[in-house]
């Protein structure tokens, strides 16, 4: 199995597509690309941003090759290989790291309700079938399920789960994460832009982020300047992207960071039918406010 460092800021990459809601392959390609000049540690792709959801099989496969091609081996390509069922999660999981995922993030099944137990063994199978590193990722408010303390330092043990993204939200949780697994073989990575900077305080080892979609250089400051000891900075930067994560009062957040990243001079394109509909109001307060921040450098 390769080491790779997980650590860092690293882009929760959209998924652009046409108007038509085709796959827009080139433009995930210079948005790859985009990601890693503006100083990304790694780039992830097919997750909730990603709208992993929304794609065929084929099209997360067709997806990752057009991000490891643009990656060119600069980063670690991490890839979205979470179903609802095991069998389907290691089918794919596979795919996904024969087509040249570095690292392979799995989020917690979905719909059913599943118990601890149940969510130990799905990720023990879906870890003893890949020779790749395995990042857990708990998102409850999407799933309906959190990872228990507990349970992540069970599958902590497991040499190829190598950390942990959490979107959760709870700053506890993140604190209980890092108290019961080893820092040394373990990270924890904040899923929640504005708990970047706390976790990385904690003991974290970075974030993965949705923003840095549309302010790509700005994210990676927050862990740059931490990194140099310039905790004033590191604040500042955490700081300033408040205004556009007040933006998720309009809805759902895929549907506003891709309308963002639009603003911002990155065409993405639309999500994905139903999840494709804001308010005019709504379109006209998001690219107001990337002009504002784009005025104060936001980048």
């Amino acid at each position: 199995m390769k080491t790779v460092p997980i650590r860092g800021i690293i882009p929760a990459l959209v998924t652009p597509f046409h108007d038509d809601e085709s796959l827009n392959l080139e433009q995930m390609r210079r948005h790859t690309r985009r990601a890693i000049d503006a100083g990304a540690h790694g780039v992830f792709c097919l997750g909730t941003n990603g709208e992993f959801f929304q794609l065929t099989a084929d099209e997360r496969v067709a997806v990752l090759e057009a991000v490891t091609e643009a990656a060119d081996g600069r980063v670690p390509v991490y890839a979205g290989a979470g179903t609802v069922g095991t069998r389907d999660t290691i089918t794919l999981s596979r795919r996904l790291v024969d087509a040249g995922a570095d690292v392979l993030s799995v989020i917690t099944p979905y719909f059913a309700a599943a118990s601890q137990e149940e969510l130990y063994r799905h990720f023990a199978a879906v870890a003893e079938s890949v020779d790749a590193p395995v990042l857990l990722y708990n998102i409850p408010a999407r799933t309906n399920v959190s990872l228990a303390p507990s349970t992540v330092a069970r599958l902590a043990a497991i040499e190829n789960i190598v950390g942990i993204k959490d979107s959760s939200g709870n700053f506890d949780n993140i604190l209980q994460y890092l108290e019961l697994t080893d820092r040394d073989t373990f990270a924890v990575l904040s899923g929640t832009d504005s708990l970047i900077l706390p976790s990385l305080q904690a003991g974290g080892t970075g974030g993965i982020t949705a923003i840095a979609n549309i302010y790509p250089r700005t994210m990676v400051e927050i862990f740059e300047r931490w990194s140099a000891g310039d905790l004033d900075a590191a604040r500042a930067a955490q700081a300033a992207i408040r205004p556009v994560r007040n933006l998720f009062r309009h809805g759902n957040p895929n549907t506003i960071v891709k309308a963002a990243t639009n603003s911002a001079g990155e065409p993405v394109g639309p999500c994905r039918a139903p999840f494709d509909l804001l308010p005019e109001q709504a379109l006209a307060d998001i690219a107001a406010t990337v002009a504002a921040d784009h005025a104060r450098g936001l980048r």
